[in-house]
């Protein structure tokens, strides 16, 4: 009987040892997770900006120029020999055959225009034609491009058309400047975590942001807060500046 007791015993005093391990471990868990979630909720929002400025690598240049008068035979000799003097106008400037390209001749009649039969045009006939130069001389392009006024001097106007330059580098320096820009979030974190008698962690969450393609020397700002920007003059810029601005969350320690 006392063998059984002290049995009893026994088994009763593992048991409370036991209880009392499963609570301790309990409790350590409980708090672990408690602080876990305390820490969750201590986190700071910041953004980082990044730039690089770069030069357009492929250029645009489109217009045109036309021929009027009331005889379709001269007119459109005019127009041949016109379109000879701008070809060798643009070979002069650099440009290679296979960077020109030549739109049809496009022949409007004003006779043919019901809406004008009440009043008798100048002239008869319009010839108008298009030519178009892409290459990835960009400097090139911008200097021709000023230079029209001999094919002035040589009564050919050239129609207003469309110059743009633009830059395809960007996927090559992307990860720079999102590592760059995720450095200056972490400054501007770490400034804030200093003012708060805090420290900076892990992130929690971030955004990698909008890249912005401008002209350079634009005004843009520099503050990230701002967001990204749009400049309807870039295509016209050679130079351009790249903007990203990223969103990160840090947590914050004790």
């Amino acid at each position: 009987m006392n063998d059984m007791n002290r049995t009893n015993r026994g088994e009763i005093t593992l048991l409370g040892i036991l209880l009392a391990l499963g609570l301790v471990v309990g409790g350590w868990a409980l708090g672990a997770e408690i602080k876990a979630t305390r820490l969750a909720d201590r986190y700071v929002s910041v953004r980082g900006l990044a730039e690089r400025t770069v030069k357009s690598d492929l250029a645009t240049w489109n217009f045109g120029y036309q021929e009027i008068g009331d005889d379709l035979g001269p007119l459109y000799s005019k127009n041949e020999a016109d379109k000879k003097t701008i070809l060798d106008f643009l070979r002069k400037q650099g440009f290679q055959s296979s960077e020109i390209s030549l739109g049809e001749v496009n022949v409007t009649d004003t006779q043919a225009n019901t809406y004008a039969q009440n009043r008798r045009p100048l002239y008869r006939y319009i010839l108008r034609q298009n030519i178009g130069v892409q290459t990835s001389r960009v400097d090139q392009v911008a200097s021709a491009s000023q230079n029209t006024a001999s094919l002035l001097q040589q009564d050919i106007i050239l129609n207003p058309g469309g110059l743009s330059f633009q830059f395809n580098g960007l996927n090559a320096i992307k990860p720079d400047m999102i590592t760059e820009a995720t450095r200056n979030a972490r400054a501007a974190a770490e400034r804030f975590a200093i003012d708060a008698g805090s420290s900076v962690g892990t992130i929690r969450q971030a955004n990698q942001g909008v890249f912005s393609i401008l002209a350079a020397n634009s005004g843009a700002s520099n503050n990230p807060d701002e967001g990204p920007n749009f400049d309807a003059g870039a295509d016209r810029s050679v130079m351009k500046t790249v903007r990203v601005v990223t969103e990160v969350q840090f947590y914050l320690g004790r």
